[in-house]
């Protein structure tokens, strides 16, 4: 007997925004039992700036969750805690690897109820942490949006979170979409299919030309240098000033460490949703199509062998998670294209655009990360080489990583290579296509010129001779590279980092 096909409802997910809660998230927690949680938000980026958040914290009564009744509350709850844990960890001059109780005792609790871990996830950052501006007006458009906590209180990190949150709501839609061809799948329907695969590739182009809208209003530089502290995780972090990770202190004084990724694109049920209805298989970051073969991989350090995208689903809301696990159940969207290419060309070309554009949006992706993570850090690190290294290390903020003596080169948060982490998993998105026209997308040299501004920069030589920036494709290189000049990106996502063959790196880095 056939596994049924998910009912939304049956995993709080919206058919018009999709995994957006379908009850607007909460401005304020309406138990006054509760004031002082608010209250802390409302100065979080004053006492950020003045250094006077973990004290605030460490004085705070260990509240109950007794009074947080409907899920939108606890979702609320859960989206200050973990921005209050971010900004106490990362917000003094050196990391603090204990989380008070007046933080922990709450959140695991809360943690528990909504079966996401202690950290700030993509689902408080993003998902849980938006309002529109109008009531009357869709939340499927940026101008009407606003957030409801920053660490910065900048333009800059609301806008970084918006554009997740517009790309979710407008991806909405193609979630009952896709099940509808799913279901359509089943009864050999091949012209409903073929239909909903081209309103999905016409969705994904409205999708990545949102993603490409990053650069309006988020500064790089102000990204990388101001917002992305408070984005990491405690795993991987020992050179940044957590070797151990964090405890959460629950009061009982056995408390062990834990390590937790921070917020990473990875962590939304949305894209992972796409790959799963189109029947793209992601395998362990730097494994190759045939494992077997070695050839490509000789001369390269060792690549962590795991899977980063199932891992990241650790990290989502638990419906969320046992959704995808039932549409992977259920999807039959490739095996149906597969089979019925040959009489219906129609279908393949349509299942064929789908994953063009998805692997297009991923270029986009790839694009934002070369532009906010590896370019400011080679611009930072060439700076560094006008001073000297006692001055440069006097200039480490608390999210520098120290100097690995033994490797010669400072490492960062990471433990995966995120450029190649991208570049695979984009490559792997086109690995299905039926036609020869897509295959061949996949494996050619994207160099796309920039508009002034884009996150595509042109060829433009400076004053010295040198390129002022280089194409998508030479920036991903550079950013590959291992020896000296170009850093190595490392770990996942906008709040990943680099390793780097000088006296200095790190998280972020002055």
């Amino acid at each position: 007997m056939r596994a049924p096909i998910p009912d939304l409802a049956e995993y709080g997910i919206s058919p018009r925004y999709g995994f957006l809660p379908d009850v607007l998230p909460l401005t304020r927690l309406p138990d006054p039992y509760y004031n002082k949680w608010e209250t802390v938000a409302a100065n979080l980026q004053n006492l950020i700036l003045t250094r006077r958040l973990r004290g605030i914290i460490d004085h705070l009564p260990v509240l109950s969750t007794v009074g947080l009744e409907h899920d939108a509350e606890w979702r609320r709850a859960y989206m200050l805690l973990t921005f209050f844990a971010h900004g106490y960890i990362w917000g003094g001059d050196s990391p603090c690897d204990r989380v008070p109780p007046s933080i922990s005792v709450p959140l695991l609790d809360i943690c528990e109820h909504l079966e996401v871990p202690p950290v700030s996830t993509y689902a408080a950052s993003v998902l849980w942490n938006f309002k529109p501006l109008f009531i009357d007006e869709g939340i499927d458009d940026l101008d009407n949006l606003a957030t409801l906590l920053t660490f910065t209180g900048s333009l800059d990190e609301s806008w970084f979170y918006l554009v997740s949150v517009v790309i979710e709501a407008r991806g909405g839609p193609i979630i009952p979409l896709m099940l509808a061809a799913i279901a359509a799948a089943r009864q050999g329907d091949s012209a409903t299919v073929t239909r909903c695969l081209r309103a999905f590739a016409e969705r994904l182009d409205v999708l990545g030309r949102l993603l490409h809208r990053m650069h309006e209003n988020c500064d790089p530089g102000f990204f990388y240098n101001r917002i992305r502290t408070f984005l990491a995780g405690s795993k991987n972090m020992a050179e940044a000033g957590l070797p151990r990770g964090v405890v959460y202190d629950d009061g009982s004084g056995d408390a062990p460490y834990v390590q937790y990724s921070g917020p990473s694109n990875a962590q939304s049920s949305l894209i992972q949703f796409f790959d799963i209805v189109l029947g793209i298989e992601h395998r362990p970051t730097g494994e190759r199509p045939d494992p077997s073969s070695e050839s490509e991989r000789e001369g390269r350090s060792a690549v962590p062998q795991h899977n980063f995208i199932r891992d990241m689903r650790r990290y989502m809301p638990g419906p969320h998670a046992r959704f995808l696990e039932a549409v992977a159940a259920v999807a039959n969207i490739r095996e149906f294209v597969e089979a019925h290419a040959v009489s219906d060309p129609a279908l393949g070309i349509a299942y064929d655009a789908c994953l063009v554009m998805l692997r297009v949006f991923r270029d986009i992706h790839i694009a934002i990360v070369t532009r906010y993570i590896v370019v400011p850090s080679r611009e930072k690190r060439a700076r560094s080489r006008s001073r000297g290294p006692v001055e440069t290390r006097q200039r480490q903020n608390l999210a520098t990583a120290s100097r690995n003596e033994k490797q010669g080169r400072v490492r960062g948060t990471g433990g995966t290579a995120l450029i190649p982490f991208l570049k695979q998993a984009r490559d792997e998105t086109a690995e299905p296509s039926i036609a020869p026209w897509a295959r061949s997308f996949s494996i050619r040299q994207t160099k796309p010129s920039a508009p002034a501004g884009g996150f595509f920069a042109d060829t433009e030589r400076d004053g010295d001779g040198g390129d002022k920036w280089g194409t998508l494709e030479e920036e991903e290189e550079q950013a590959e590279e291992s020896g000296d000049g170009a850093p190595v990106v490392v770990e996942h996502g906008l709040a990943g980092t680099w390793t780097m063959s000088e006296d200095y790196g790190g998280i972020c880095n002055y």
